[in-house]
Formats: structure tokens, sequence, C-alpha cells
């Protein structure tokens, strides 16, 4: 059914999916299993923003198959681009010269190497076969609310609006997507996801802390014949990171030479001159890493942040017309470094509330319900206390995880706290000395704009912008003088950066088609004034083997 407002055009269906990734996407092909099973039908849409499904999709990705095997039992047989077991699993810490090799905290025997764009994409195509109405390059800008200021769906933004505010020849209003049940599955830190969460004190009301995050840097290489090993896995900590940020890295063996190499830096870190992307460029540089790269070359770049909150930080997913399903919720478990598997299990869980609220008449918080009866919830209660342990810093941390993992086994007598939220722990420019990171040399390591160029980042220039600063005079009244201006670090893609004006002072300048979508601005700013809104449906990275 269809109907016209006075400017947007408006569709209806029994459910609405935000966000076209694991989460999404398992629910809507739970959705319609369910329909079949009972002989009845229900209209599903999935929305996506990249221009093609997959196409903003990023993750590390070793995964577990779990949730996939409740999902589609016979994957195996369906020809699913999960085709590389994790072979070996390795555990180094770096000095800035060796890697030592420690006992490995990982269990990731009968997982696989994949890439989660590719994954989804095949989801995808399962989600049509059955029904779904997948609709990739229309970005949900809004929540659409009834008079009982229930959620009734979502909008996508108009499109063809200028920098100005004028509308060009390309004007289209965005289109009206009415859902019966609406489910926000956006990724880590979604926009509408965040003001829905905010409105309805959902943290307030689920396990009340607030989110932390961190800020995971990628490429995909292909490297030479014998140094590839397919399924091998290796993990680090330690260099080039100080001993008071947390973080770590990844290097994955998929198959056809490509090598998935990655640094993960948590974003509440205190001096306000580090720059994630150059710590990435300058691990690259450590011996044991360089001679796996020299004489490859690199396919793909991107980045994207990642929740660390866990249990303690999980919201009741549950709002009046909807719920939160995925990474918007935030479901990774971080010592594993997995959040696939969780992120798929909760919109499944929120699939069967949701067929069992359109069909018999029962209420959303089954998903509640059921999610604190899930594998999901014994999984993030048992990995509840490895991330706040490092708030003591790396020793400590790495002493504490000892103790939680070897003699607690995850059923430790008490919760750790987390620390104050990422944005709060950015420290005064004074307390630092600024750190000098070394050029790139074009062979293993490079500057921002090749590697823009690698994430297939384009977006309609003549748009407003969609990274707005709530006060203007912010940048340069405190970012700048107290802070040493650290967007023009934190930000992977070169966003923002201080540029003189004509009288010579220096100005913010926002360079909004690089964005990655990445989100670090909307964590990470000292005061909260960035706010990351959607810009054009279809603009953003092209992520193919991501």
């Amino acid at each position: 059914a269809r109907w016209f407002s006075a400017e947007r055009e408006a569709m209806s269906y029994d459910v609405v999916i935000v966000g076209a990734g694991p989460a999404g996407l398992a629910a809507a092909i739970r959705l319609k299993q369910l329909c079949r099973a009972a002989d009845t039908d229900l209209s599903v849409c999935v929305l996506e923003k990249g221009a093609e499904v997959g196409a903003h999709v990023l993750s590390g990705n070793v995964f577990e198959p779990r949730a996939l095997d409740e999902l589609i039992p016979k994957w195996r047989q369906e020809d699913a681009p999960i085709r590389v077991p994790v072979s070996s699993d390795k555990f180094w810490m770096l000095t800035k010269n060796k890697a030592w090799t420690l006992p490995s905290p990982f269990d990731n025997k009968g997982n696989y190497v994949i890439s989660l764009s590719q994954l989804v994409r095949w989801m995808s195509v399962k989600a049509e076969e059955l029904g779904v109405e997948v609709y990739p390059g229309f970005a949900a800008s809004e929540i659409l609310y009834d008079e009982n200021q229930i959620v009734a769906g979502v909008a996508t933004n108009d499109v063809g609006i200028a920098k100005d505010g004028s509308k060009r020849e390309t004007f289209q209003p965005g289109v009206e997507l009415r859902g019966r049940i609406t489910l926000l599955a956006e990724g880590c830190r979604g926009s509408l996801s965040e003001n829905i969460i905010t409105n309805h004190k959902l943290r307030e009301s689920g396990q009340g802390q607030h989110q932390t995050y961190a800020l995971g840097i990628k490429e995909v290489w292909e490297i030479e014949e014998g140094k590839h090993k397919p399924g091998s896995v290796v993990h680090t900590v330690g260099w080039p990171l100080d001993m008071k940020t947390y973080g770590g890295s990844f290097l994955y063996h998929l198959d056809d030479r490509q090598l998935a190499i990655g640094l993960v830096v948590a974003l509440n870190y205190r001096n306000p001159f580090l720059s994630p992307y150059d710590e990435f460029q300058k691990f690259k540089q450590h011996p044991a890493i360089r001679t796996l790269l020299e004489g490859g070359t690199v396919l793909q770049y991107g980045a994207r942040t990642l929740n660390e909150g866990g249990f303690q930080s999980i919201p009741n997913p549950v709002f009046p017309g909807g719920a939160i399903i995925g990474c918007s919720a935030g479901f990774l478990n971080v010592p594993k470094i997995k959040g696939s598997h969780t992120a798929m299990k909760s919109g499944m869980l929120a699939a069967e509330a949701t067929f069992k609220a359109l069909v018999e008449g029962s209420s959303m918080d089954l998903y509640w319900e059921n999610l604190k009866k899930s594998w999901i919830w014994d999984e993030l209660y048992r990995a509840r206390n490895y991330r706040p342990a490092f708030e003591y810093g790396f020793i400590p941390g790495m002493a504490l995880s000892a103790v939680e993992r070897y003699i607690f086994k995850g059923k430790s007598p008490f919760t750790l706290k987390h620390g104050k939220p990422d944005h709060e722990a950015t420290e005064m420019a004074n307390l630092h000395l600024p750190i000098s990171y070394p050029k790139p040399d074009g062979q293993v390591s490079f500057d921002v704009p090749s590697s823009l160029y690698r994430s297939n980042t384009n977006h309609e220039h003549d748009q407003p912008p969609h990274l707005r600063l709530r006060d203007p005079a912010v940048p340069e009244s405190v970012n700048l003088p107290q802070y040493a201006g650290p967007e023009s670090r934190y930000c992977p893609a070169r966003v923002y950066e201080y540029v003189s004006d004509e009288n010579g002072d220096p100005k913010l300048h926002i360079n909004a088609q690089n964005c990655l979508h990445c989100k670090a601005c909307d964590i990470k700013d000292p005061k909260q004034n960035i706010e990351w809104t959607v810009p054009e449906g279809g603009g953003g990275p092209g992520y193919t083997v991501m």
C-alpha cells in the first residue's frame, strides 16, 4: 500500500529494518522463515545507506558460525563465502623490534577467516529469495512517530539539495517507510539508534553504564605466495601503543593470497596528539610485520569504530514501536574481538519477538527477556571484566585478564566498571608531548589520500554537510587552544583540518566528502560538539573485500 503526503511518498510494511549488516539481514531472514513455517506472510524491507549491500561493512573478521548454524543450518552446502578455517592461532607481545610469543587467549578452533562484506552480500541474496525487499542507496535520516509518540517507521533524507540548502535539478524528496515494527541495525554508534537510546533512556533501563569504543583501521593486502598461510591468525598487543592506551592488532590470512591487517585503538586514549592512522602506519614497519608485507600490494583500506562496553553497557533494546539490534545495541565480545555472531543472534531473537507481536499480539519486551536467557547474555557476562581491567594500564590489565581467564573462568564475584566516557578521557595538550610520526615510505606505509583512494569513498560534493557542529565556535575556542585540535588526528580520513583564513587565523575546515562513516568524531570530540548524520544515500566507502 502506498499513499502520498504533501511532499513525500510513503510506503507501508509490516517490518522496516534499517541497515543491511549481519544483524539486519539475520532478522529479515528469520522473519521470513517464521512466516513460511506458520503459513502466513509479513512484508519486510531492509534499507541500506551504502551504494550496495556490504559497501559499508568492515570487520576483522574471524567468524564464529554459531548463529549462522542456527539461522541457515545448511550454509556449507549453499556456497557461502566462508571457506577458510582457522589453521593456527598466535598471540604476540611486540616491543619496538621484537615479537614475543605469549599463550594464545583465543579459542578459534572451528572458526573461519572471512570478509564480512562478502558474507552480507550472500545473506542479502538469501533474504531476497525469501521475499525480503532490500533497498541499498537509501539513508534513513529520521524516525517517524505516530500521534501516540510510538515509532512508526523511518524517512530517508531528501536528495539533490545543494550545500546552500537550495534544490538542485536532481532534487527528490525523501521517502517515508512506515512499519508496524521498526528494527534498527545501523551498526556501531548508529545515528538513529543513539537518538532513541537517549530519548527513551534505554541505557538507564538496561545495564546502566555508558558505551565505550575503539577505532579499527584495516587494510586488505595481496601478499607474496611464499608468505601466505591460509587460515593463519595472529593477534598482537604492545608496541606501537603506549602502556596507557588499550588496543592491539590483527593479521588474518584469507584465501587468494589475501591478508587482512588492522590496528584497533581504544578511543579512551589520553594523549590528544595520538593519531590512530599514523600508529597503524608505524605498526606495519615492525620487522615481523614488514617482512610479511614487502613485495605485496594493498587492495583496500577502511576504518570503523566498534563497541567495547560489553555486558555493562547493554541498553534495554526495546522502544515503543520497535527494537535495536546488533552493534547499535553493542553485543561485541571484547576478549574474543568478535561481534558478528552475537549481532546475528540478536537480530534473530528480535525477529522472533516481532513475529509474535505482529501475529499473536504479544509485546516486543519478549526480545529483551529472551536476550537475557540467550547465549549472548551468558557469553558477554563471562567476558565482562576484560576491557575495564585495562583502565589501570597495560600490565595490570594483562594480569587481571589472566586471573579472570585462568582462575575465575569468567565467573568472578565482581563486575568492574568502565572509566570515563571516551570524549572525557582526552587530556589537555599541555600535559603531553607531541608525537612525531615517521613519513610514509609508499611501500608498506602510506599517506591518507592514497589510503582514501583505496576505500572507494565517494560523496556528492554539492550537498549539505552531514557532519554538523552543534556550536561552530568550539573548534577554534576550545579544541585548538586546549587540545591542540585532536579532530585533525583521530579521524582516519582527514575530514577535519585546521587551515588559515584570510587573516591568518586557524579555522576548522570539514572535508565531508572524505568521510568513511567510521563515527570516531561523533564519539571522541572532547565537547561532543560534532554530530554525525547520514549523507545522501549511496555516499561513503565502497568496500568489497573488508
